[in-house]
């Protein structure tokens, strides 16, 4: 072996002293590359015991190489379409319609009053009824929304966190009046409000609260939602505010072992509840470096759960993926190239291994998708799957001095960023002192700055600008959908029983004096009296208190 480096090594000097020589005399490199010149077998491990140790095969620890031994030989990864906008009769239309097009799970988008458990006649809520999102002021708003969708045919995804136990407990109401058991359901909640807090911003109580929240579903999905994703936990929103894909990997699994932690400390084993923690990753437009990131964090995963934790399933140690594919880089100028721009971002989480994946629409940084455009981001999905031949071999790039390398470095730099988080006192403890907020700060104005300062190019934006805006369709809310809810609200607390609704409310706001007390039945009650989520929320903010934001600069 040692001759064989030798070999090497000198061919490569001959090479840095001929050709590489003459060629940079003759064409100067590109400034601002990220990476090195060339890889080769001196960059990585070739040896058959590092194969086994680090890469080994799929559907086997270190889950190097994809979380099951055929990947999308058996079954394509699940296709969504993160959709919500106006009304929930406006959204189930528009589910129906991705539906009969071939996305094979659903993906709700809230508006920003849902998201922080406000009803639409709120004052906070004005303006923002039905933007970004479906309003959903109470069961009544989720009975409209699945209308004519069994719950137990297709798996939903719901982007909700600090009111996530309330959307499960609406979702599960619905499926009993479909006469859907709730171990018959299958979905995700996010429930991951500790992003929030460094992210994203829709928290509403404070981060211990929360936690608690956070564990009582854990332990009542075990009990009575079986086949539930507890808690989708947010890598992607740490990296689209500006993380590194290194910070995005390490303060989302430093965010995880502080949720796993807090469960175990209440008593629940690890192989009763990791199988069910999802994740929710961003796929760049740098292909080969986000393939690279996604075997890492699968690696680094399965080490966490069985070597920290002490996770005895293979299920445990698997890195369930939802890849979303990133907003932040779509522009508003030509935003046609966005389809270019999502395409090479959906096949890198292809060769990535992701398990589930929602492809953005090219109109995005514009408006709300329009039906046509919403159509053209499945399809992206599903040309990739059906005709590029990208998914007819597990982990393709596997071998490749660079992507194995790559992959090195993102485990070994994400594994020290951890290390450090945990020296702090853990992701709660960074995140009160305001630590992690702070350094994903930092990393968006160098980002941001790069591309003012032309460092790093896009294209439309600072290099071959021009025809700015396409003549693209572009979809709006009607703000009368503000009325709408407030009529509707106003109609069902008069039709209502109060009574039992304000018992159920009392009952709740009871429970969260005692820790010890589960708070997903009290919840469930409130939500089957029709008791609004801003009444519910409201039970529980007056006890648990309003989160404020730690100001970091």
């Amino acid at each position: 072996m040692e001759n064989d480096v030798h070999i090497l090594e000198k061919a490569r000097q001959e090479w840095q002293e001929g050709p590489l020589a003459k060629a940079l005399a003759k064409t100067p490199e590109r400034e601002n590359l990220q990476d090195g010149r060339i890889y080769t077998p001196l960059d990585v491990d070739t040896s058959y015991e590092g194969y086994v140790k680090k890469i080994g095969f799929p559907g086997q620890y270190p889950m190097t190489r994809g979380g099951q031994a055929t990947m999308y030989r058996g079954r394509f990864w699940t296709m969504r379409s993160y959709s919500g906008f106006a009304t929930a009769k406006e959204t189930n239309e528009r589910f129906r319609y991705l539906l009969k097009q071939g996305v094979t799970g659903l993906s709700v988008a809230f508006d920003m009053p849902t998201q922080i458990g406000y009803d639409s006649d709120h004052p906070f809520s004005d303006g923002e009824v039905g933007k970004v999102g479906v309003a959903i002021d109470s069961l009544e708003d989720m009975e409209a929304l699945f209308e004519g969708i069994p719950l137990d045919k297709v798996s939903t995804s719901m982007t909700i966190n600090s009111p996530a136990a309330v959307m499960l407990a609406m979702y599960q109401a619905v499926g009993e009046k479909q006469g859907v058991a709730p171990d018959k359901l299958r979905g995700t909640t996010q429930n991951d409000v500790l992003k929030e807090y460094i992210a994203r911003g829709t928290y509403i109580y404070p981060p211990r609260p929360s936690m608690r929240l956070t564990a009582n579903i854990f332990e009542y999905c075990k009990n009575v939602i079986p086949n539930w994703n507890t808690i989708s936990l947010g890598a992607y929103h740490i990296r689209e505010a500006g993380a590194t894909p290194t910070q995005e990997i390490a303060f989302a699994f430093a965010n995880a072992i502080e949720y796993i932690q807090t469960a175990i400390d209440a008593g629940l084993d690890i192989d009763d509840f990791a199988g069910r923690i999802s994740w929710i990753f961003t796929a760049d437009i740098r292909l080969l470096e986000e393939v690279a990131k996604f075997r890492a964090a699968r690696r680094l995963w399965a080490k966490i759960l069985r070597e920290r934790f002490g996770a005895k399933k293979p299920s445990s140690w698997m890195l369930r993926v939802h890849v979303h594919t990133s907003g932040s880089v779509l522009t508003a100028q030509q935003p046609l190239n966005n389809v270019i721009r999502v395409s090479l971002q959906a096949l890198g989480a292809v060769m990535g291994g992701t398990n589930s994946m929602a492809t953005c629409a090219f109109d995005e940084a514009l408006s709300i998708p329009t039906e046509e455009s919403a159509t053209l981001a499945v399809r992206t999905q599903q040309i990739i799957a059906y005709e590029s031949g990208a998914a007819d071999v597990v982990d393709p790039l596997a071998g490749s001095y660079y992507i194995e390398n790559m992959t090195d470095r993102f485990e070994s730099d994400a594994e020290s960023l951890i290390q450090k988080i945990i020296d702090m006192g853990g992701a709660v403890a960074a995140i009160e002192r305001g630590w992690m907020q702070n350094e994903i700060s930092k990393s968006a104005y160098v980002q941001q700055m790069a591309v003012e300062d032309g460092k790093k190019t896009v294209i439309g934006v600072n290099k071959f600008t021009g025809n700015d805006r396409a003549d693209v369709d572009l979809t709006s809310v009607d703000p009368v959908v503000q009325e709408i809810q407030i009529e509707k609200k106003k109609a069902l607390m008069n039709r209502r029983d109060n009574v039992e609704c304000q018992a159920a409310l009392e009952a709740l706001s009871a429970a969260c004096r005692d820790e010890k007390v589960n708070l997903m039945p009290f919840i469930l009650r409130a939500v089957k009296s029709y008791a609004t989520l801003g009444e519910i929320c409201d039970s529980m903010r007056k006890i648990f208190g309003e989160y404020e934001a730690v100001k970091t600069i």
